[in-house]
């Protein structure tokens, strides 16, 4: 008894010891959505569909004894299967998390576990890609992002110019090749952010780059992005560009518009246009968005030629 005791003893110590070295603090923020949305033409998602999503993110973060800060995050995720409409939900509620270390003179190091980002994740999304948010099926055209995946680390340089961000990122793979990916972004010019990335897939055979740009000027914002997701000896190398164009009516209300375009090897341009309105009021967002794409799958079919709306409720806290 006496042992276990001692043991116990000990072990409650360690942890008081551990716990009051780091003194930090906690918030909980969170978000929750439904959503409404209609296809006209062929395909497994045409028809009225109806979703919901539920996000929470735990953050954490403080200062070291040694001037280190430490940052948590953890992000849990209700989310439905993306790729079909109505299906139930699927895979884990665990969207992403990470620990970040930092400070002035080193820059941050950020470890990733699942839904580990990379040096081009802030270029993930196109330019019109907000637009396409409000549909639970995966609508937009545009190659999927390089040099990331779970359990990856990214490394920020510490700013040495103004307005000069520089990151790079390491995904080991085990026994298969690991993926890097790198990028820079300006942000010295008020109003302005520009950003270039490279990256590869883990092998010699699979690489693309990526340019993004946005400019506000009053109430309007306009934005440009431009892909290449290459793979050698395959007629599937995609290149996407992309631009919007959005307006700040008042305080509470916006209106933005957004066409892209792939090519994709050998198939048929991928075209989609679209357009959306949001009104906020506190932390609810009222929104509605229409899309339109031809030959979804790179096919002059006329099943592969969609219409879209959606109609989305949103809440923030």
């Amino acid at each position: 008894m006496n042992n276990f005791k001692k043991i116990g003893l000990s072990a409650l110590a360690g942890s008081l010891v551990a716990t009051s070295a780091f003194a930090g603090e906690m918030s909980v923020a969170g978000s929750a959505s439904i959503n409404v949305e209609h296809t006209n033409g062929g395909g497994g998602d045409s028809g009225k569909t109806f979703s919901m999503g539920n996000q929470l993110t735990f953050s954490g973060s403080g200062e070291l004894d040694n001037g280190l800060n430490v940052a948590l995050s953890f992000v849990i995720d209700q989310n439905d299967d993306s790729t079909t409409a109505g299906a139930a939900y699927s895979g884990g509620p665990f969207d992403s998390h990470s620990v970040t270390i930092s400070s002035d003179t080193m820059g941050s190091l950020k470890f990733s576990g699942e839904g580990g980002s990379s040096a081009l994740t802030a270029m993930d999304g196109t330019a019109a890609g907000d637009i396409w948010d409000n549909f639970d099926i995966a609508s937009s055209v545009h190659p999927t992002g390089l040099g990331g995946g779970n359990n990856s680390m990214m490394y920020t340089l510490p700013a040495m110019i103004d307005g000069v961000a520089i990151n790079a990122s390491y995904t080991p793979r085990g026994t298969a090749d690991s993926s890097t990916a790198y990028s820079v972004t300006y942000t010295g010019v008020e109003g302005l952010t520009a950003s270039y990335g490279m990256g590869d897939g883990g092998n010699e055979s699979t690489d693309g780059t990526a340019v993004k740009l946005s400019y506000a000027f009053g109430p309007i914002t306009v934005g440009y992005s431009a892909y290449e997701h290459d793979t050698t000896g395959t007629a599937s190398d995609d290149d996407t560009t992309s631009y919007q164009v959005s307006y700040t009516v008042s305080d509470e209300l916006s209106v933005t518009y957004g066409a892209e375009e792939t090519e994709r090897g050998t198939l048929e341009d991928v075209e989609s246009m679209g357009i959306s309105a949001a009104y906020t009021a506190g932390g609810m967002t009222i929104s509605a968005a229409m899309q339109e794409i031809d030959n979804m799958d790179g096919t002059t079919t006329a099943t592969q030629d969609r219409e879209r709306w959606a109609l989305g409720l949103s809440f923030a806290f």
